[in-house]
């Protein structure tokens, strides 16, 4: 017995020693991690914050009052996002607000227009405002049949006919019985001189409004312009499209991300609603990234950016013009849908601004102001009127807001862009970003704007070919530039010219673009066309917008002519070379994409190796750097310097031009003169 209970014994004392052995052990393991754990560092780190944080609030207790102001103001704003795009995303399944559609009556039937002549009395009052309802401007054309839609132009313009006829005129007394048959409509005799202009405007309007709707305007033109002889644009001003309307710009930054924060919302309900119909075999999506990138979603995204415009619509105009290898078609096809957006403040939107930057007399400063713009782009838009000693002017106005949100709506929009994946990764967005927010920056300052053209203008005089508008300075702020009204059409309604107008446009365009490199090493880079005039009497080219204009280094410029002249003499070693040197490639690249890149360089080099007339018009060059663009963008290890962004997209827009022209133009010439004979080192 004594046996057993010592053998008892010893198990438990045995369990025992097994047990402390485990729990030193478990005691060792446990220190180990937290000693090695990032929760310690982390602990400790919000220890030493809240210790300074306190030690902080006790120095300077009004600048971290402060702070807490600032931090509790911006978390209200995100919640008031969060909320609006909520807001936004029941909007969806309720577009319409019934109110607002009872006084259009959809329904084309005797019956109804009988009711309608018996409430003629009671609609007298109101018919202003459904006047302003019925107009085509406010309706949503994809909602409706052209049908319906012609019948609501008709009634709009028989009110407008009731509305010109004279006071002493007396209305007769419509039927209130709805089975009475419709009065007989008698023709409106001549309208004095001073309607007669509005029925005619009126009827301008309904007319390219009905054509550009059924579709009918553009090809109408084109057969106009195939089977009549091409002539010279009269040198007039631009327009705006026939359906441009007015359109509030949010202001606040608050209304900005509520804005975006919709946008989002309504992306994530369009590719929701994509991958289901795709499950249920419904026509949709079974992929992510086409779900997001679906007809609904490219029209949310149009229609936000340009409601926003400012920085957001300015990437979505440089997006547009990118190879689909590096943006997919959907999203391209929606952003040039953005590039040629044309919406315009509203009058009084337009008033505010200009009281504030000029003073609120500032049309006793002006013999006339025209209220509708005669340009709108990304940034601002541009009126014409007159100075009082008679000098007509071009009045460019902000929109506001722009400035002060360029930094959070690019965030906005190339954030909500990354989430989705859209960027393949050698594309490096983040430096095309951080670009685009300097160069948007430079833009947006118009006094800045002021003194480049000022100095462009000196610059670029002693070729004639070319002209700089004045700057009035008196009427010049930071966000109201006021210069000299040129004449002029923009480059792209110059297609139709007969060819010496055509060849001389490019190569004025493509020496002037030579000269801004190598002569005085400042260049205008935005390449839109609607930047160049062209004066059909004068033959001159009117270079206007120079926002984002801005000076190289010389060195700079010095190793990318080195890298031109290598192309143009076809050595493919000194392109690579001097490619490395300034920075496009490390050197660790792979054999397949230096030769890519050298490929690249030497095709853009053809024009200044070819000594004869190089065919634009039939040229493949596009084609053939499209092709290249996938092997870069996979193999690519760096971004090319900040320099090459500006460069290139002022170059490969000036080759488009020449490309619409369809000119045949020998530039060895150009190259010998500027490129090897006007650069001084």
């Amino acid at each position: 017995m004594a046996r057993t209970a010592q053998d008892v014994l010893g198990v438990l004392r045995g369990l025992q020693i097994v047990a402390e052995a485990c729990g030193r052990e478990h005691l060792a393991l446990t220190k180990h991690l937290w000693s090695n754990s990032s929760v310690r560092e982390l602990l400790e780190a919000n220890v030493n914050q809240t210790v300074d944080a306190l030690r902080t609030a006790s120095e300077q207790p009004s600048e971290e009052l402060k702070k807490a102001q600032a931090l509790l103001q911006e978390t209200g704003e995100r919640g008031y996002v969060v909320a609006q795009g909520l807001s936004h995303l029941l909007q969806t399944n309720f577009p319409c607000d019934l109110n607002a559609l009872q006084p259009i009556n959809w329904q084309p039937s005797s019956s109804t227009s009988a009711v309608a002549d018996s409430a003629a009395g009671h609609v007298s009052r109101s018919s202003r405002s459904h006047s302003d309802v019925a107009d085509a401007a406010n309706l949503d054309i994809s909602s409706i049949t052209l049908l319906e839609f012609e019948e609501i132009l008709s009634k709009r313009n028989m009110n407008r006919n009731v509305s010109l006829r004279t006071p002493t005129t007396p209305s007769k007394q419509l039927p209130s019985d709805p089975k009475a048959s419709p009065p007989t409509i008698k023709a409106t005799p001549p309208v004095p001189s001073g309607n007669e202009g509005i029925l005619s405007k009126d009827t301008e309007y309904v007319d390219n409004l009905m054509r550009f709707v059924a579709g009918t305007s553009t090809m109408a033109s084109s057969k106009a312009a195939k089977t009549a002889a091409p002539k010279a644009p009269e040198s007039t001003l631009p327009e705006l499209s026939k359906v441009a309307k007015q359109r509030r710009v949010p202001a606040s930054r608050l209304g900005r991300m509520a804005t975006f924060g919709g946008l989002f919302a309504g992306l994530g309900v369009g590719t929701i609603n994509e991958l289901t119909k795709g499950a249920l075999g419904l026509g949709g999506s079974t992929n992510m990234r086409d779900a997001l990138l679906s007809p609904a979603n490219a029209e949310r995204i149009v229609d936000t950016l340009c409601k926003v415009r400012g920085a957001a619509l300015k990437i979505g105009q440089i997006l547009s013009i990118q190879d689909t290898n590096v943006v997919s078609p959907q999203l391209a096809k929606a952003f040039e849908r953005v590039r040629q957006a044309a919406d315009y403040m509203p009058d009084w939107q337009v008033e505010r601004v200009m009281n504030t930057q000029l003073g609120p007399d500032w049309r006793k400063r002006l013999r006339s102001f025209d209220d509708k713009p005669f340009a709108a782009a990304s940034i601002g838009q541009v009126h014409r009127a007159t100075l009082l000693d008679g000098m007509e002017v071009a009045i460019k106005i902000q929109y506001p807001g722009v400035a002060q949100s360029i930094e959070s709506d690019i965030d906005n929009l190339v954030g909500m862009l990354k989430v989705w994946d859209v960027f393949p990764q050698g594309f490096f967005i983040d430096n095309v970003v951080r670009v685009a927010k300097r160069e948007l920056q430079w833009e947006v300052d118009y006094a800045r704007e002021a003194d480049y053209t000022e100095k462009f203008r000196q610059m670029i005089s002693p070729y004639k070919e070319y002209y700089v508008p004045k700057v009035v300075r008196e009427l010049t702020t930071s966000s109201v530039l006021t210069t000299e009204l040129v004449p002029g059409v923009p480059l792209d309604k110059c297609f139709e010219l007969s060819y010496e107008h055509r060849s001389h446009i490019a190569a004025s365009v493509l020496k002037l673009c030579l000269r801004e490199l190598f002569e005085i090493e400042c260049m205008q880079t935005d390449p839109n066309w609607s930047n160049f005039l062209y004066d059909v009497n004068s033959r001159r080219l009117m270079l206007i917008d120079f926002g984002s204009t801005r000076f190289y280094k010389h060195e700079f410029i010095r190793n990318y002519r080195q890298v031109i002249i290598s192309a143009a003499q076809n050595n493919r070693d000194g392109v690579l070379q001097m490619s490395r040197e300034m920075g496009f490639l490390t050197g660790y690249e792979t054999r397949q994409m230096e030769q890519a890149h050298v490929d690249a360089v030497m095709i853009l080099g053809e024009i200044f190796r070819y000594d004869g007339d190089f065919d634009f018009g039939k040229q493949n060059t596009t084609e053939r750097l499209a092709a290249l663009v996938p092997t870069m963008v996979a193999h690519r290890l760096c971004p090319p310097p900040e320099e090459i962004y500006s460069i290139h997209r002022k170059l490969s827009g000036i080759f488009l031009l020449c490309a619409r022209l369809n000119v045949r133009m020998n530039c060895v010439p150009f190259y010998k003169d500027i490129v090897l004979g006007k650069f001084k080192d």
